[in-house]
């Protein structure tokens, strides 16, 4: 069990730079009023960073630290589990993260994030997300347990009856399956490349016994084959390599300088076109115009005449250059793409080239390869004994790799049965069956002390069904806020009484975050406070409210939140 008993903190959200501590063991009912904005609520967020790292609320890390002073930022919770004293001391600016058992702390070697997992798995025994479920009912940024996805809820489940171990066997035992998996892979791969050599030596052991002068004859026709085709072949090549190094370089510069003038010229004719387009729109400013449009003054006949005329005269003149350049661009385009034929014509030779010197090389490689046949059959007596003894050898490693892929296959096939076991169909779902009736009992059973006369139901995959005695089936989803809020109560609870059940993740922490405030009336109100009356003998219940009503109820302790001076500060009255 774990058993909260002080947290403090400073320099963390509105608190300023001193200590606000609360003792949980100090009374069994707790109430924390305050205004809105007094900082009632910064208790559950110091306790949920100092465990977790993070806030119960929707508040990201560099939020949590008061904007005021900006440094400093520490919260401390201490607790025992099973009688051995812990203290998480967790702090930002500068950042802060320590276990301490026992009054030693625990090596900080690994990475926090593991670190944080000695604390989760190993300590708490319970994620950030149980711990929300089993401690907490609020009304902010808190997601209960019905409004969980499935996954999200079968994580709570497992926290609670510490059945995970399960899921961490079962990743194990995938990591030892991928492992087994490579081991049988490289061994198939193993037994086929030694059968490859098997095949080979049986092979080579017949060409051996089989050798004869007509088979040294046939090899050394065949030689001579290859080196007549290598001949002819190399023949071809030198005289398509004599052609290619002849033409390329002069077609190469041929189409080089044609593409150059091709490009002044039709640079020159942009030029005429332009020049075409200035002098037809000066003759048609004379022809239309008898006054300057700048000046007034008269423009004479005999001038508007002289400046039309010479603007023909200019036009016809540029339209021939034009005409000249037209055929010459026509010409050099021609030339252009006899030249691109003649590339092209050389480029498929040099292909030629290439596929005749990679030809050469594979004729060449098969004439060493039967030379080297030729070698290994004058030598034929003396390696038949080498040959046999090498071809035993083989067949011992085979027999060797045989016999271990039978055992990989034999371990292989306990892995999927040990799989078939840990996923989440089956020891898991065994036992979560074994704890679904009574976890249904205890639900119904809070429904009734809270006056909310309804079946709940939960299935093994964590789907509910609600059942009124005058209605149809309904989800949770189709009841008021009030009514949810009852089941999210009940569930609650039920939690807590399984936890104390299995005695995994027990606490005598329950804090209730402005439950009262929300969706319950008064005849909800009473009914909660006797469950609550109910748990005082183990049970330190804090509940965070700013209704003025309940600060009439009867609670142990009544802690007080103000801000002075724009801090927050508690203050204890009884």
């Amino acid at each position: 069990m774990i058993r909260f008993e002080t947290l403090r903190w400073k320099n963390f959200l509105s608190t300023g730079n001193y200590f606000n501590e609360i003792n949980f063991l100090d009374c069994s009912t707790n109430l924390i009023v305050g205004e809105n904005g007094a900082g009632k609520s910064t208790m559950l967020d110091a306790l949920s960073f100092a465990l977790f790292g993070k806030a119960h609320r929707k508040i990201t890390k560099n939020q949590l630290i008061n904007t005021i002073n900006n440094k400093d930022c520490l919260s401390e919770v201490t607790f025992t589990v099973n009688g051995i004293g812990y203290r998480i001391v967790r702090g930002i600016k500068p950042a802060k993260f320590e276990i301490w058992k026992d009054g030693t702390m625990i090596n900080q070697s690994s990475h926090s994030r593991e670190y944080q997992e000695i604390l989760e798995k190993n300590i708490l025994q319970m994620s950030h997300k149980s711990f929300h479920q089993i401690v907490v009912l609020g009304s902010s940024s808190f997601i209960p347990f019905m409004q969980l996805n499935s996954t999200s809820r079968r994580d709570v489940i497992e926290d609670l009856l510490d059945i995970n171990i399960f899921s961490k066997m079962n990743v194990i035992l995938k990591e030892k399956t991928s492992l087994l998996k490579g081991e049988l892979e490289n061994n198939n791969h193993s037994i086929e490349v030694v059968k490859t050599k098997i095949n080979a030596q049986k092979k080579y052991i017949r060409d051996l016994t089989a050798i004869n002068t007509q088979q040294r004859k046939e090899k050394e026709s065949e030689i001579r084959g290859l080196n007549d085709d290598i001949a002819t072949l190399n023949e071809a090549t030198a005289e398509l390599s004599e052609t290619v190094n002849n033409l390329l370089p002069s077609v190469q510069d041929e189409l080089c300088k044609i593409r150059t003038n091709k490009q002044k010229l039709e640079k020159y004719r942009t030029q005429f076109d332009t020049q075409v387009k200035s002098v037809v729109k000066d003759a048609k400013f004379f022809d239309q115009h008898e006054h300057c449009p700048t000046c007034d003054q008269d423009i004479g006949d005999e001038l508007r005449q002289s400046k039309k005329s010479a603007a023909t005269d200019r036009a016809k003149e540029l339209k021939g250059l034009m005409s000249e350049a037209d055929k010459q661009l026509l010409e050099y385009q021609e030339n252009i793409e006899r030249l691109e034929s003649e590339m092209s014509e050389l480029a498929h030779k040099q292909n030629v080239m290439n596929n005749n010197m990679q030809l050469v090389s594979r004729l060449t490689q098969n004439v060493q390869k039967i030379q080297s046949d030729l070698s290994q059959m004058s030598n034929s007596d003396g390696d038949m004994g080498q040959a046999n003894a090498d071809l035993t050898e083989l067949d011992s490693e085979l027999h060797d790799l045989t016999d271990n892929k039978f055992k990989l296959t034999e371990r292989s096939s306990y892995n999927r049965i040990a799989s078939e076991l840990l996923r989440d169909t089956g020891i898991k779902t065994k036992i979560i069956r074994q704890y679904i009736p009574v976890i249904n009992e205890l639900t119904n059973k809070y429904l009734q002390i809270l006056d909310f006369f309804v079946h709940f139901e939960l299935d093994d995959s964590f789907t509910e069904t609600i059942r009124s005695r005058y209605r149809d089936t309904f989800s949770y989803d189709s009841f008021s806020e009030g009514e949810k809020q009852r089941i999210d109560l009940s569930l609650l609870f039920t939690w807590r009484q399984i936890a104390k059940m299995k005695n995994s993740v027990s606490t005598n922490l329950l804090i209730l975050d402005e439950t009262f405030d929300s969706s319950l009336d008064g005849e909800g109100v009473d009914n909660l406070m006797k469950i609550i009356d109910t748990l005082k003998e183990d049970t330190n219940v804090f509940v965070i409210s700013h209704k003025t009503e309940l600060e009439d109820a009867h609670f142990e302790r009544k802690l007080s939140f103000v801000k002075d001076k724009n801090f927050s500060r508690m203050r204890e009255t009884t």
